[in-house]
């Protein structure tokens, strides 16, 4: 397998020392629109089975031209999703298999935003899944943590745990702290403001509506000596996937903010500076979320500056094999001392990039098959949670 890893920020470099300790790939091309990024990412590594190019994800046929140059296989996309339809039509008309950690864009219901859905996360892809079947090609979407793992646990508790399924909830929380920010998102602020201000979804008794932002607020246990945290409603591709499936009469996704990030949400959208529309600045074209964005850290840069962990899973509830009620949460934490002192990455970022390389491959290997636009859940889960556990980073379970 060739690949072409779009994108060398905090996922995309993660990836890298990641994939390096496994032999399931003949060669990485780095890609990113600063070269000098890529070439970083890729020294790093000291292996050469990884290059460097420079590359502009904007540019389908750019993109196209690379992965046909460079004989690539497989286009993984490691940018924002803002990025996801250049690269997904680029991958398509070169006939590459494509994987992403984030679907495209939703768009807000016209008129009545915080009741129904307009646009939702991944419709413009699924909208072209026969091309996709009718060229062979294989289109993995939400294949990170969040979505990705957390999708795999719904089809694992489906498949293995629950004869019905009353409640699938996605619960996001972690201790994390930075120290010397009053302001540091260990994420990237771009996708952030995306989820959480924009209306979040829910599936129940088989049909999505929307909500507020940061409704139905609930505290969460978070295992491993993380403890209760508050989780609000955001929008995420979770909730379009698992229904797809999996049968639940309720899908949720629920995040671990904290009153200070959602006051400092609530406040750029009040500013206006939430918005990805270009204004124009002394001259300047120049949108103010990436204003926002350029003024915080890197979020890769901060994990010598991190302590604590960082939990991503999805609780279950409904009828167990058994016939009785049962509850249960599955998960998987990363402790930032250990991703730090194991392969130099800060929790959030590598917790990220480790799910989409074993499903790289489990694709590879011919365990994971399939053509058409697909997510997670249409695969068989045991082989991937087997193969996570052997990359050094298992997964638990909870009865709640």
């Amino acid at each position: 397998m060739r690949i072409l890893l779009v994108g060398a920020g905090g996922v995309g470099s993660a990836v890298v020392p990641i994939a390096a300790r496994r032999d399931f790939f003949e060669h990485i091309v780095v890609a990113d629109y600063e070269k000098d990024r890529a070439a970083a990412v890729v020294d790093r590594a000291g292996d050469p089975r990884f290059s460097a190019i420079a590359l502009d994800a904007s540019d389908a046929d750019a993109v196209a031209a690379a992965l046909r140059d460079h004989r690539c296989d497989v286009l993984f996309n490691a940018v924002d999703p803002r990025f996801d339809m250049p690269l997904f039509r680029a991958a398509l008309n070169a006939g590459a298999h494509y994987l992403d950690m984030a679907m495209s864009l939703s768009v807000k219901h016209p008129a009545r935003p915080y009741e129904l859905p307009g646009v939702k996360l991944g419709d413009e892809q699924f909208a072209l899944a026969d091309q996709w079947r009718a060229k062979d090609r294989l289109a993995l979407v939400g294949m990170g943590v969040e979505p990705g793992l957390a999708d795999v646990f719904a089809r694992y508790a489906a498949d293995h745990l629950f004869q019905s399924i009353d409640e699938i909830g996605i619960r996001d929380g972690g201790n994390l702290t930075v120290d010397g920010y009053d302001f540091a998102p260990t994420f990237s602020i771009w996708t952030t403001i995306e989820e959480c201000l924009n209306p979040p979804i829910v599936w129940e008794d088989g049909d999505w509506h929307t909500t507020e932002p940061f409704s139905e607020p609930e505290v969460f246990d978070f295992p491993d000596g993380i403890g209760p945290v508050e989780c609000v409603n955001v929008e995420h591709e979770e909730v379009l996937l698992v229904p797809r499936w999996v049968d639940a009469k309720r899908v949720t996704f629920k995040y671990g903010l904290g009153n200070e990030f959602i006051e400092v949400l609530k406040t750029l959208r009040k500013l206006g500076l939430d918005s990805a529309d270009t204004l124009t600045v002394k001259g300047v074209q120049v949108s103010p979320r990436d204003v926002v964005a350029a003024s915080l850290p890197d979020p890769s840069t901060l994990g010598s500056r991190m302590t604590g962990k960082t939990c991503a899973g999805t609780w279950v509830k409904g009828v167990g094999k058994d016939g009785a009620p049962r509850e249960v949460y599955l998960y998987h934490v990363v402790d930032n001392a250990w991703s730090m002192r194991e392969y130099g990455c800060q929790a959030v970022v590598w917790q990220t990039a480790v799910h989409p390389v074993v499903a790289l491959e489990l694709v590879a290997t011919g365990v994971w098959r399939g053509t058409g636009v697909l997510g997670p859940e249409a695969f068989d889960s045991v082989p991937f949670l087997e193969l996570l556990t052997a990359y050094g980073s298992p997964w638990s379970m909870r009865d709640q």
